[in-house]
């Protein structure tokens, strides 16, 4: 059984950091991209960084370049947010997801597996 165990949120002031983790288990981690989501109240879901496990490659998202940071362990499975200068608009439930790494891609556009959410709150 795949699972993905997302943790690391918590309440931080504007300027703080953050750092999450997300734990893979029943799945061959080499093989896979792992992602981080994020939803807020009332919006969309927005995709915030992605990297590929099998090539080390990575993507964050424009609007938290330079704040944002991902990495991954791969002898232990997980995968790692630091978030750096962090705003109220950061404020988020985070989630991390699974999908299969493609050729063509860093990141793929279909994500298998997801894990439970962790709250991020940045207080103003």
């Amino acid at each position: 059984e795949v699972q993905l165990q997302a943790s690391g949120g918590g309440l931080v002031q504007t300027g703080g950091s953050l750092r999450l983790s997300c734990a893979a288990s029943g799945l061959t981690f080499d093989d896979y991209a792992i992602a981080w989501f994020r939803q807020a109240p009332g919006k969309e879901r927005e995709g915030v960084s992605c990297i590929n496990n099998h090539d080390g490659r990575s993507y964050v998202a424009d609007s938290m370049k330079g704040r944002f940071t991902i990495s991954s362990d791969n002898a232990k499975n997980t995968v790692y947010l630091q978030m750096n200068s962090l705003k109220p608009e950061d404020t988020a439930v985070y989630h991390c997801a699974a999908g299969p790494v493609i050729p063509t891609a860093l990141c793929p556009g279909k994500w298998d597996y997801w894990g439970q959410g962790t709250q991020v709150t940045v207080s103003s």
